[in-house]
């Protein structure tokens, strides 16, 4: 028997089908809204959670709500330092018409540094490449090609021989390159010493709130790394200006306005190249057959080695009727000569950071986590306390006689007196206080600036 088709089923099939896809396309656009609505409302929510156990990357956020109109945009900044690389990948957000804010930071860090692969340039990649992963994982996926990434390297490649850095910048470059960040001509670099002091001055001045409100008093920087030292500061006097070496005054733009800073670097007399001088050796020479470095800045019983740019060398102390003023004058020839004394640091409000922060808080003249404040005389009677009693007082460190004594002598030597107080942190609201969020900063500015029409 022969079926008659059934033309309703028919009908109502082709009434159907466009139906469902008409349905099904409503219900995907409306997740594709959902769903962009929901990641948009992520960027702006700010979390405070560490990502990741300890080693991992970290976070740290002041808490705000963000108000309609807010524009945010993503810096990524590599440290690389004397002793390890770090990636800070920075959150800004900003009002129209209004100074940008900080917003979130996430930053992880590595060793050894770049430098310790000046010899086998191909593993320098697989470290950058992890840190780029931590900016892909805190970065949403549409931020990636308006995010700009820079490499700063500070005083360990600028002790390594010119054609050994730029073999590592090269390298550096090409991973960079292969990124989905935005990349320019310039995206890898050594940082001049200056520029280093410049950075860390505006991240200070940012944070404090002194870039943000016109009138405000800045404050000053001082930095004591391992390669190298910086001061920095917004002279207010014109005797200032007037006595500064060549080399000394340097001119900063940012939002709309020029600062002329009084910013210096000493290369080689950051703490560990200092130690090396102190010793008696030479940067980037091993001593000659092996020979013994003495001084009378270590315990007298103390022998071992220490490892200072990828060279081992052997050390030793020596007998001396007054520890502290044999060590002092060894630390006072180091210097002698080789540092600027100003008169207004006396009556600028300063800010130190590092390894000034370190040998403070290990001798307990500052909390280790809060940080705080010391006058620079607390230093020596530090010193002086620390190198009488090294015999009778083993520290954890055969080297904190030295060290303190040199920071004393050094702050002394820029012109600061006895009384005067400086203020120790690592962070200020919960953000560390590195030169790498000035420079990020700087850079994105500079960016602004050149695509303005005004410009």
């Amino acid at each position: 028997m022969r079926k008659i088709p059934n033309h309703g089923t028919l009908r109502m099939t082709k009434v159907i089908y466009p139906l469902g896809l008409c349905v099904g396309l409503f219900i995907y656009v409306a997740y594709v809204k959902w769903h962009r609505a929901s990641a948009t409302q992520a960027f702006f929510s700010i979390s405070g959670m560490a990502l990741g156990a300890q080693g991992g990357p970290q976070a740290h956020s002041p808490q705000e709500t963000a108000p309609r109109g807010l524009e945010v945009f993503y810096g990524i900044m590599f440290d690389a330092g004397s002793t390890g690389t770090r990636v800070h990948v920075f959150q800004f957000a900003r009002l129209p018409g209004e100074t940008p804010t900080l917003t979130h930071e996430t930053f992880k860090a590595l060793k050894p540094g770049l430098s310790a692969y000046a010899d086998d340039v191909e593993k320098s990649a697989q470290g950058i490449q992890e840190l780029l992963d931590v900016a892909k994982q805190d970065i949403p996926f549409d931020f990636w090609k308006a995010t700009p990434l820079v490499l700063k390297a500070t005083a360990g490649l600028r002790l390594l021989p010119g054609a050994k850095a730029q073999k590592l910048l090269q390298k550096v470059e090409e991973v960079f390159k292969a990124s989905p960040f935005l990349v320019g001509d310039d995206c890898v670099s050594i940082m001049n010493g200056t520029d280093e002091g410049v950075s860390a001055w505006i991240t200070v001045n940012f944070l404090t709130g002194s870039l943000k409100t016109p009138g405000r008093s800045s404050v000053g920087m001082l930095d004591l790394g391992g390669g190298s030292t910086q001061i920095t500061f917004l002279p207010s006097v014109e005797g200032t200006l007037q006595s500064s070496p060549p080399g000394h005054l340097t001119a900063l733009q940012m939002f709309n306005r020029t600062y002329r800073l009084y910013s210096y670097s000493y290369l080689g007399l950051g703490l560990m190249s200092a130690r090396l001088a102190i010793l008696g050796g030479v940067e980037g020479e091993p001593a000659k057959d092996g020979e013994e470095l003495l001084s009378p800045c270590l315990p007298p019983n103390f022998r071992g080695e220490w490892e200072h740019a990828e060279i081992t060398y052997r050390i030793a102390g020596q007998e001396a009727a007054s520890l502290y003023e044999t060590c002092a004058r060894r630390v006072a020839g180091v210097l002698r000569d080789r540092v600027h004394h100003t008169e207004e640091v006396k009556r600028v409000e300063f800010y130190a950071f590092s390894y000034y922060y370190d040998l403070a808080a290990s001798v307990g003249l500052i909390d280790a986590e809060k940080g705080g404040s010391l006058v620079v005389g607390d230093f020596e009677t530090a010193a002086k306390y620390v190198c009488r009693t090294l015999e009778t007082q083993p520290h954890s460190s055969p080297f904190v006689c030295m060290d303190l004594t040199y920071i004393s002598l050094l702050l002394q030597e820029f012109g600061f007196p006895r009384n005067k107080v400086l203020k120790l942190t690592r962070k200020i609201d919960n953000v560390e206080t590195s030169w790498a969020l000035g420079a990020i900063f700087h850079y994105i500015d500079s960016l602004n600036r050149q695509r303005s029409p005004a410009s």
